[in-house]
């Protein structure tokens, strides 16, 4: 399982972009975190914006088409996409989460 991590400007966007990654069965879940400060280094200078973070659940096998999709998606010209492999995931869990995305 991997845990994919994404940002997006405002929640209208996240929400869009979490209905669409579900419907298309590129993950099983996407949890959108309240509103946070992102403070970052973008064509030269420093920047601080508001985000909403993004952490969408899916299976190895579905982040090349994940990262496909959020690259054409995205409203970001850059968009964060980080995966962080789980190392350990309940049985049912990843059952249930296995037989959604396959």
């Amino acid at each position: 399982m991997l845990v994919v991590l994404t940002t997006t400007s405002n929640l209208e966007d996240a929400e869009t972009l979490a209905k669409r990654i579900i419907s298309e069965k590129l993950a099983v879940c996407v949890q959108i975190l309240p509103q946070m400060t992102s403070i970052y280094f973008w064509e030269g200078k420093l920047e601080k914006e508001t985000e909403h973070l993004l952490l969408i659940k899916t299976l190895p096998e579905k982040f090349g088409k994940l990262e496909a999709f959020l690259l054409h998606n995205h409203q970001y010209i850059v968009p964060e996409i980080v995966a962080l492999p789980a190392e350990r995931v309940s049985e049912s869990y990843l059952e249930w989460m296995t037989n959604y995305l396959r």
